[in-house]
C-alpha cells in the first residue's frame, strides 16, 4: 500500500505582473524520507518553486498539500514543520550565534530547548562559535548558521536552497554528511543544486528543472541507467589524420590529436556494436595499444536533456 506524499504539489505555476512565466504547471510528490534534488541552471525556476511551497511567495494556480493539508489554507501547520535555508543570511550581523538560533526556534513557537540547540551546532561545528558575532564568522561558518536557523524548530521537511554554493569543498562535504545525519532522523530533504556532483552524490530521486518547467523526474539510478551514455576509447599504435571511411557505421570521434578514437554508445542496447567495431579495426590492420571505457555522469545526462528541449 502507498503512502501518502509527505509534500504534494500540483498544477502549481506562476507568472509575475511583468508577464515572465517563472513556472509552468508544475506536478510533484515527494516521499517522507526521501532526499530529492532539483536540478537545473540559475534562473530555472528553482527558488521559485521552493519559494512558493514555503509560503513567501504566492503561485498564479496549483495547490500544494504538507503532510495531508493544504499548505495555503493551514499556512501556520504548513510553516512549523518545513525549515528553509535560503541562498542569502539575512539576520543581525551583531547578534551571537547561539542567540540568533535561539530566536529562530521562538518564532515558531518552541518551548526554549538549550540541548537540542547545543547539539545541531555542534553537528555543524559551530558549538565552539556559539558566542561569536556573525559578523566576525566566514563566509561559510554563516552558511552553517543559516542551516542551524532552519533546523532551530525542529521541522519535517528541509528544504536546501543552492545550500553549498560558493562554499569550499571541505565544507560541502561536511553538509553532504550532515543532510545523510537528517534523513537517518526522518527528515524529508528537498535540495535545488545547479552542482551536479551534489545531485549525484546525496539524491534518492532527480528532477530536472529548464525555464520553469520539470523536464522529468527518476530515481538517481534509473535516470543514470535509462539515459547513460557509455564511451569507449581506443588508444592507437599510430595516429590518425582522419576516420577511415570504412568506419563510418560507429560514428566515431578522432581525438587527443589522432592518437585516440572515441566511440559512444548505448550499455543498455542490445546490440553495442563494440565486437564489430573491434573486428573491422583487425581486418583494416589498426593497432591499438589500449581500451578504456567509462559512464556518463549526470551532468552529461543533464546536458543532454536541456540542449534536447532546446532542440
Amino acid at each position: 500500500m502507498q503512502t501518502e506524499p509527505i509534500l504534494a504539489i500540483r498544477g502549481v505555476s506562476k507568472t509575475y505582473a511583468s508577464g515572465h512565466q517563472a513556472l509552468k504547471s508544475v506536478d510533484l510528490d515527494i516521499a517522507k524520507g526521501e532526499i530529492f534534488a532539483l536540478l537545473g541552471p540559475n534562473g530555472a525556476g528553482k527558488t521559485t518553486l521552493i519559494s512558493i511551497v514555503c509560503g513567501i511567495v504566492t503561485p498564479t494556480t496549483g495547490t500544494i498539500t504538507v503532510a495531508g493539508r493544504d499548505a495555503q489554507v493551514d499556512y501556520r501547520y504548513a510553516r512549523s514543520v518545513i525549515g528553509l535555508v535560503p541562498q542569502e543570511l539575512s539576520t543581525d550581523a551583531f547578534e551571537s550565534v547561539i542567540a540568533t538560533v535561539r530566536f529562530s526556534r521562538g518564532l515558531f513557537g518552541k518551548k526554549r530547548d538549550d540541548a537540542y540547540l547545543e547539539q545541531v551546532l555542534r553537528d555543524l561545528s559551530l558549538w565552539d562559535k556559539r558566542d561569536a558575532k556573525l559578523l566576525e564568522l566566514s563566509g561559510g561558518m554563516k552558511r552553517r548558521v543559516l542551516i542551524a536557523k532552519a533546523l532551530s524548530h525542529e521541522p519535517d521537511i528541509l528544504f536546501l536552497d543552492e545550500p553549498t554554493a560558493g562554499v569550499d569543498v571541505s565544507l560541502r562535504r561536511d553538509m553532504w554528511r550532515l543532510v545523510h545525519r537528517l534523513r537517518e532522523r526522518g527528515v524529508t530533504i528537498i535540495l535545488t543544486t545547479h552542482y551536479i556532483e551534489e545531485a549525484e552524490e546525496m539524491a534518492d530521486r532527480v528532477g530536472v528543472i529548464n525555464k520553469g518547467e520539470l523536464l522529468l523526474v527518476e530515481r538517481k539510478a534509473e535516470l543514470m541507467k535509462k539515459l547513460g551514455k557509455r564511451q569507449m576509447e581506443i588508444a592507437l599504435s599510430e595516429p590518425m589524420t582522419a576516420v577511415p571511411p570504412e568506419l563510418a557505421e560507429w560514428d566515431l570521434a578522432l581525438i587527443d590529436e589522432g592518437h585516440k578514437l572515441r566511440y559512444v554508445f548505448d550499455a543498455q542496447a542490445e546490440r553495442t556494436g563494440i565486437p564489430s567495431l573491434l573486428r573491422r579495426l583487425a581486418d583494416m590492420g589498426v593497432a591499438f595499444k589500449d581500451l578504456d571505457t567509462s559512464k556518463s555522469s549526470l551532468e552529461d545526462i543533464f546536458v543532454d536533456l536541456v540542449e534536447e528541449r532546446a532542440a
